[in-house]
């Protein structure tokens, strides 16, 4: 399977990685912002065509997918950019900054017929999946999911120390793991969701602080506070409250409440969330079928950041 990847950043290179773990799927062009970086990034993984044009890549020989790893405010736009050129496509997370834009989305996949998926990697992640199936085993309820995003970022770096070019998000893009997660977990879509934010940055224009509260029909919480201002560990940390014992759940790893860690190997074929989204992704072309994490599955979360903005004070 041939595909390019969009974004030569830090995620694009999470995903260059991941691949390289994956059987029968080729990177044949790297499309990035910079020429500079985008043919150092592009030589590094041995990515035969390197450009900083979207349309060139994907009309590369044989080309089916893309993966998009560029700033959000591209996501998505590019993505039905990809659909409308007949390629399958995987877009980072969020979908879109706003809910017109990832409806959009959706309505164009729909009506290409295409693969089309967004990368909410805590669906994939082992530590996420093995509370996942005890859920669905009947062996845990969650009462209350307690989650904080935290980030120092009081200038525009991206997660490798290097300047953005773009402006990070706290709702639409960091509280968007969270939201969807607690409706995955829970398999409902809330019926309370708002929040409130801290002073806006004088120069980024966002806010550095928000805190979030939400509630499922069945009476499930979640807690949610993220900051760009947290000078101390850096991250997103859930804390799994439930009928039946407690978990925190850190990237791919999990514990217990009493920091007991739980053995997540055997959950899934990798360790790596990124990968095993990425797994999906291909796995879902190869079968013809819908994804974990499609467009549409993903589309409830941003209504609810939807719901949330507008309460924002």
């Amino acid at each position: 399977m041939k595909i390019v990847m969009a974004g030569q950043g830090a995620f694009g290179v999470k995903h260059l990685e991941a691949i390289q773990n994956i059987d029968g799927v080729e990177v044949v062009s790297l499309a990035g912002g910079s020429p500079e970086t985008t043919k150092q990034v592009a030589e590094k993984f041995g990515v035969p065509h390197w450009t900083t044009d979207l349309a060139e890549a994907l009309a590369q020989p044989g080309v089916e997918a893309a993966i998009l790893a560029t700033p959000t405010q591209m996501h998505a736009r590019q993505a039905i950019q990809c659909l409308e050129a007949g390629k399958h496509v995987q877009v980072e997370i969020p979908l879109a900054d706003n809910l017109a834009d990832a409806q959009a989305v959706v309505e164009t996949a729909k009506r290409t017929g295409l693969v089309a998926m967004c990368g909410h990697t805590r669906r994939f992640n082992p530590s996420h999946q093995w509370i996942r199936k005890r859920i669905a085993a009947g062996e845990l309820k969650i009462q209350q999911m307690d989650v904080q995003t935290y980030f120092f970022r009081r200038k525009n770096l991206n997660a490798l120390g290097q300047p953005r070019s773009w402006t990070d998000h706290l709702l639409w893009h960091h509280a968007a793991h969270t939201v969807d997660l607690f409706q995955y977990q829970t398999g409902e879509t809330c019926s309370v969701a708002r929040g409130v934010q801290g002073p806006m940055h004088p120069e980024l224009g966002i806010a550095m602080d928000m805190s979030i509260q939400m509630k499922v029909p069945s009476g499930a919480v979640c807690t949610l506070s993220l900051s760009f201002n947290n000078d101390g560990p850096l991250g997103t940390f859930f804390r799994y409250i439930c009928d039946n014992g407690t978990y925190i759940a850190r990237y791919d790893d999990l514990v217990d409440g009493k920091e007991t860690p739980i053995d997540v190997s055997k959950v899934d074929v990798s360790m790596n969330g990124i990968e095993l989204q990425d797994r999906e992704f291909f796995a879902a072309i190869a079968e013809g079928r819908e994804p974990n994490a499609s467009v549409a599955q993903v589309l409830p979360a941003y209504e609810t950041l939807d719901r949330i903005e507008k309460s924002l004070l």
